[in-house]
């Protein structure tokens, strides 16, 4: 059996090796296979996460049975985690969240206390985004809901990166306008204690408004940037095996 043949195109020529063409064959094709099992980790991991957060919507506890030790930044299951809370909003005391943006539009991020009606204690609920694309004098739309409900939520904690711009407001003035939710101020102006963090409402719920806040996701950056380092491998040697048993490079230099 011939290990070498010769094969002419134009002036492209190639001389191929078929014993080192299968090895090179074997290497690209394992590259890029490690390559597909990366994508399908990540795939996996956004599988998974939807799932979980299906289940938490599903089962999503009372926001007062939380014990009190657990509500820590550094408590991993607090992050996203999906509560209900049942009571009635305190639609006078709404905070807006100055210069927030959806779609490219400036606008306010709407935040309105919720009382328990089990304990009576005031949870911060982000309601979500409203323009302030306005005419002069007209008060932003708020899409007050009242009357006691039940509604879904996830629990906000915000990252140890995230910035809060100490604002100047007018206690008296309502709704405040802030350029960050600050709950320890808010907290004092209302004279009574908040539950710790804010809470974001989930799809389709009573008083939702845009919803414009990131979605929760996963971090499956590393296995694409491991996918495209197969990938890549794969291509490297591929264009290798070509430039060295052909006349490819001295083609394209002309």
């Amino acid at each position: 059996m011939q290990l070498h043949a010769n094969y002419n195109i134009g002036n492209f020529q190639i001389r191929i090796n078929w014993l080192i063409a299968a090895c090179v064959c074997i290497t690209v094709l394992s590259f890029a296979r490690l390559g597909l099992w990366q994508l399908d980790r990540a795939a996996e991991k956004i599988e998974a996460q939807r799932t979980l957060e299906q289940e938490q919507r599903q089962n999503a506890i009372a926001i007062e049975d939380i014990p009190q030790g657990h509500l820590h930044p550094a408590n991993p299951e607090l992050r996203n985690r999906h509560v209900s809370l049942s009571g009635e909003y305190v639609n006078e005391r709404t905070v807006l969240l100055l210069a927030e943006f959806f779609e490219s539009q400036i606008g306010y991020g709407v935040v309105t206390p919720f009382r328990l009606a089990s304990n009576g204690q005031l949870v911060l609920v982000s309601r979500g985004w409203t323009t302030g694309i306005l005419a002069p004098d007209t008060p932003p739309y708020l899409g007050e809901t009242s009357g006691p409900m039940t509604i879904t939520a996830q629990i906000h904690v915000p990252t140890r990166e995230g910035r809060v711009f100490d604002s100047e407001i007018d206690p008296s003035i309502w709704p405040l306008r802030m350029r960050g939710l600050q709950l320890e101020l808010i907290e004092e102006i209302l004279a009574e204690p908040l539950f710790p963090f804010e809470v974001r409402l989930t799809p389709d719920q009573p008083g939702v408004l845009a919803r414009h806040w990131p979605a929760v996701s996963i971090d499956i950056n590393q296995n694409l940037s491991y996918a495209l380092q197969w990938f890549s491998f794969a291509l490297i040697v591929l264009l290798a095996a070509l430039l060295t048993s052909s006349n490819l490079w001295q083609l394209m230099k002309e």
